[in-house]
């Protein structure tokens, strides 16, 4: 949600949320240590996304490169993206035999936003 000059609450449209974060990943806007974008770029839908995770130095995580998928349900932005780990992780909020992360175990999910 946005809102107008004159205060008026404007809801931006999934297609334009998601062309906005896939205009950002392509410029190498935001953190560099993460990148992501369309699997097949004729998904009119932006639907279904590849990630990847530069892990974060001085951590045990350190030097590790980790790759998810990620899907944007017709619900989203008003719900999070539904994410899987395909790279092996062991973390709290992720299951173990799947990838997926448990949203209610991992705060930006559990505590979602649609302006996040």
């Amino acid at each position: 949600m946005q809102r107008t000059p004159a205060g008026e609450v404007v809801i931006v449209p999934r297609n334009f949320k998601l062309l906005e974060e896939l205009e950002a990943s392509e410029k190498g806007t935001g953190d560099m240590a993460i990148s992501f974008g369309l699997v097949d770029a004729g998904d009119t839908f932006l639907t279904h996304w590849n990630g990847g995770i530069l892990a974060p130095f001085g951590t045990q995580h350190d030097g590790r490169f980790y790759e998810l998928r990620m899907s944007c349900t017709d619900r989203y932005p008003a719900v999070p993206p539904e994410v899987r780990f395909i790279s092996r992780i062991n973390m709290a909020c992720v299951d173990q035999r799947t990838g997926a992360i448990i949203p209610s175990k991992l705060p930006a999910t559990r505590n979602w936003n649609r302006n996040m």
